[in-house]
């Protein structure tokens, strides 16, 4: 994009820093069309599959997976699809609705997503494959799908069902075992995960799955306390590790006892440290744009903890102001880059930009 349109799509961004932006339409066109490009577009592919044997190293990135080969890796494309039924389902009057519409019909196709279901059972050391990111943000596009009273959305939803099965029955079995959480500020990330997660369970009504994912969320970080954030982040990250932890803990507790392990969860300096934005050095560096993922995590896990915490906590408005600099900051680095961002960030900022 022409740094001419971009000052005019985003003027509002440079103009009203101290506004919260909104997805306009207009904004909305413009993101949309990153994964409209990239889910179509099998390479480069970082694919995670583990080659078992010679008979699978012919095997493409869309032979293994035919609704979500392209975006350079798997779980990009899953946030993808989230993004484009997201925006289809709250913005349905967008100039590009029917392109959007017919993309989804193909990767949403009954034959594709078996494939993909089967993946888990037809080749070996599947177990680990996505766990736990892509496992979140097939969650969250099913949970999208389930909430919207739409005949498409029915038909996706029960053609993505036996993904969503596998991906279900792999995370119960996990969650048991796993003994520790990641405190990362990347993919493996277990609060952000969880968080979702624990979105989906409530979404349908799978109270067993909610119970679980409650009791690990609190055997995990209940007893945090003066959290080191002050050392965040590391060079390659796109979440808050402390952030995520407390945007899952606002989901678990009720607000007076959230509040009261938020208040020792953190203190000034960590706060301060966290309210930084992100230097992104170089935007075609596939890991450092990392940077400006963390820009949209920070501000959706502000947002959601501001909405958490009581009128008169000193963090509400502070968190409410800090969400929107961070908006500001990464919506116009988000078109600058390469293909290191083009194939994720939209999905990140939307998600970023939901009241």
């Amino acid at each position: 994009m022409k740094k001419s349109l971009l000052a005019i799509v985003f003027s509002p961004f440079f103009m009203f820093a101290q506004e919260v932006p909104k997805l306009t339409d207009e904004v909305a066109v413009k993101l949309s069309e990153k994964p409209l490009h990239c889910i179509t577009q099998e390479y480069p592919n970082k694919t995670a599959h583990i080659i078992n044997n010679e008979n699978e190293v012919p095997l493409s990135p869309k032979a293994l997976h035919p609704s979500f080969y392209g975006c350079f890796d798997w779980h990009s494309s899953v946030h993808g699809h989230w993004m484009l039924v997201r925006l289809l389902k709250t913005k349905p009057d967008l100039s590009i609705a029917k392109e959007i519409e017919n993309t989804l019909d193909q990767s949403f196709s009954k034959e594709n997503l078996q494939t993909e279901a089967d993946y888990f059972t037809k080749y070996q050391l599947t177990g680990t494959f996505e766990r736990t990111y892509g496992w979140a943000w097939l969650l969250k596009l099913d949970e999208e799908l389930i909430t919207w009273n739409h005949p498409k959305a029915k038909i996706w939803h029960q053609n993505l069902k036996p993904l969503t099965d596998k991906i279900l029955t792999a995370w119960k079995t996990y969650l048991p075992k796993q003994t520790y959480p990641n405190r990362t500020g990347v993919h493996p990330n277990s609060a952000f995960a969880m968080a979702f997660a624990l979105d989906w369970a409530r979404s349908t009504g799978d109270k067993g799955f909610e119970n679980q994912l409650v009791e690990k969320a609190k055997y995990f970080y209940l007893k945090d306390e003066k959290t080191p954030a002050y050392l965040e982040p590391d060079g390659s990250d796109f979440f808050s590790p402390s952030l995520e932890i407390a945007d899952l803990m606002r989901r678990v507790l009720p607000q007076k006892e959230f509040v009261q392990w938020f208040d020792k969860f953190y203190e000034k300096r960590s706060i301060e440290n966290i309210e930084k934005i992100p230097v992104v050095s170089d935007l075609s560096d596939y890991q450092t744009i990392h940077l400006v993922g963390l820009s949209f995590s920070k501000a959706w896990c502000m947002k959601g903890i501001a909405k958490s915490l009581p009128n008169g906590h000193p963090l509400k408005k502070e968190f409410q102001k800090t969400a929107a600099l961070f908006l500001n900051n990464g919506l116009p680095l988000l078109f600058q880059g390469n293909y290191g961002g083009d194939h994720w960030l939209a999905s990140f900022a939307v998600y970023a930009l939901e009241d």
